[in-house]
């Protein structure tokens, strides 16, 4: 027995020394300790997804926007649409595993004379994207606790004020967990994922059992189509992708812990695709599912969606498993959800360090720091919380139908779209050439996977931009466009401000080593503007002979 723990310690010191030397080849030092296994790691990803409670969370974007048609076949376009956005990623996740991740790549893959300021304006929609997810995991976790009190007590209804108490409180409990508990975190995975699974296997074996003489017809259960908003009903099929698309959504966690994880370069990759490809399968049965029980033959979804028990999935239990029944999974849903807000927490801090570690962030000193006592990134935590926490008060715009805080199930979106495009799009644009493939790769479907996806988030940041209804009030707006407009105009600002923007510090990542790598552009007058800068200064940029080529060392990239 001794001797097989020996040869698996011996592999896994192999995978981490391995794992350490890849990443000293992009130029950093390894900081934190890889705790996460292959399986841990897509867990994570898995886990962040955590369907069940994510339908639970965002049924009320598909049910009213098209019915069954809009749940279920909204869903498997979306699915589809979404592989291609994980190929593209987890074929630069493979080749650079590091937990900058989407800024990182930008700026290895764009020409000097953008990289500097792509890379500052992925990691600034990066960082939103991780809050406003983080921040609409933990409202739609507080919203399905209240939703077990009223399956318990019909009679109960939370208030704004409630429910935003329990939303900090499920922030700081996350938080707690992420900042010193993360080998626990990790060990945690498996079981979140078995509760996943068990979640999803109840929905698909138990409602059609508890519901069998009151199943749908085939006819409604994948054609039903029923508009309950004022938009025009291809439109509004059109705004069911949200609910696939957020749910399927913040995959880049898995990159974001590539420092922490065992044979990064393949198990990140191979935990994007998973994670998506899962998903978007037992998604869709599961929807099929909810379809076909939600009610008699001619089932009113209108009554489904506006039951005063405030979610749809919770009705739709509670008419098959009765009180206690229902309550008992609602309760197991509660778990997923924390674990679901936890899971989304730790890998946002990371790449939150990573950008402080590379100057990028106000006070980035300050948070670049690694706790001694946990050897975890406690600070980063408590500023992804810290960022979290006002959005929660959009709740107040709208205390009756929540319309305000339902924007940053869309900011969610728009953050992580913007940050996952740039990276792909410089790529398809400069970095065919010099990209080193990894080895996890696509192979020659690379560039219209690259294409595909580009084209996919762009149309969907316009779609999600909209508001819910086509008539909004100061209630329905959709803030999401606000608030990150806010983000990007304070990035840009931020960047040209004179003497202490971050035109005059940020060179991108900040490798050690100078002799990583080697990339070459066609040189122009900014350029050598910029060469000539740069090198007063000490950063190692160098043109090669003669020629109209400037070589680009690691130390700038």
């Amino acid at each position: 027995m001794s001797s097989t723990v020996a040869a698996h310690h011996a592999i896994e010191t192999a995978e981490t020394s391995r794992d350490d030397a890849r990443l000293e080849g992009l130029g950093y030092e390894a900081e934190l300790k890889r705790t996460f296994t292959s399986w841990e790691t897509f867990g994570v990803a898995f886990s962040i997804m955590g369907v069940i409670p994510s339908i639970a969370s965002t049924i009320f974007y598909n049910l009213p926007y098209g019915g069954p048609v809009g749940m279920i076949w909204g869903w498997l376009i979306s699915a589809f649409l979404i592989m291609f956005i994980g190929l593209a990623m987890g074929e630069l996740a493979s080749s650079m595993p590091t937990a900058g991740g989407l800024y990182f790549w930008t700026h290895r893959l764009s020409p000097p004379k953008y990289r500097h300021f792509l890379a500052w304006m992925v990691g600034y929609n990066s960082f939103l994207g991780n809050v406003s997810a983080v921040s609409s995991l933990a409202w739609a976790c507080s919203g399905i606790v209240f939703a077990a009190a009223s399956i318990n007590n019909a009679d109960f209804v939370a208030t704004a004020g409630q429910q935003f108490g329990l939303y900090i409180g499920v922030l700081l409990v996350c938080g707690l967990l992420c900042a010193y508990g993360t080998a626990l975190f990790a060990r945690l995975q498996t079981p979140s994922v078995i509760l996943n699974v068990l979640l999803a296997l109840v929905t698909i074996i138990g409602l059609p059992i508890a519901r069998r003489h009151e199943l749908n017809t085939a006819a409604f259960t994948f054609g039903g189509f029923v508009n309950l908003t004022s938009w025009p009903n291809g439109f509004t099929f059109l705004l069911s992708f949200l609910a696939p698309v957020w749910t399927i959504c913040s995959f880049d966690c898995a990159v974001s812990i590539s420092e922490e994880a065992t044979n990064a370069a393949v198990a990140v990759p191979q935990a994007i695709v998973g994670a998506i490809g899962s998903a978007g399968v037992l998604g869709a049965v599961i929807l099929v599912i909810v379809s076909l029980t939600m009610g008699q033959v001619v089932p009113d979804v209108a009554a489904v969606n506006d039951d005063p028990l405030g979610q749809p999935l919770a009705y739709i239990y509670l008419q098959a498993f009765g009180q206690k029944g229902s309550l008992v999974i609602w309760s197991f849903m509660c778990i997923a959800q924390l674990s679901m807000t936890a899971s989304l927490i730790l890998p946002s801090s990371r790449q939150a360090f990573a950008f402080a570690r590379d100057g990028a962030l106000p006070f980035s000193r300050f948070f670049h720091n690694i706790d001694s006592y946990s050897g975890t990134p406690v600070r980063a935590v408590w500023l992804v919380i810290g960022c979290a926490i006002p959005l929660g008060a959009l709740c107040f715009a709208d205390p009756i139908n929540y319309s305000a805080i339902n924007a940053i199930f869309s900011l969610a979106i728009l953050g992580p779209y913007v940050a996952y495009a740039i990276p792909i799009l410089a790529k398809l644009l400069w970095g065919q050439d010099h990209f080193v493939r990894g080895p996890w790769h696509l192979g020659r479907y690379s560039r219209i996977c690259g294409i595909i996806a580009v084209a996919w988030m762009t149309f969907a940041i316009i779609l999600f931009s909209f508001p819910a209804d086509a008539n909004p009030d100061a209630s329905s707006f959709n803030y999401a466009c606000l608030v990150a407009g806010a983000v990007w105009i304070f990035a840009t600002v931020y960047w040209y401000l004179p003497k202490i923007g971050g035109k005059t510090f940020f060179r991108g990542p900040q490798t050690h080593d100078p002799t990583v790598e080697h990339v070459d552009f066609p040189v122009t007058t900014e350029d050598m503007a910029d060469h000539t800068n740069k090198t007063k200064g000490g950063d190692h940029i160098g043109l090669q002979g003669g020629s109209s080529v400037i070589r680009v060392q690691s130390m700038d990239i």
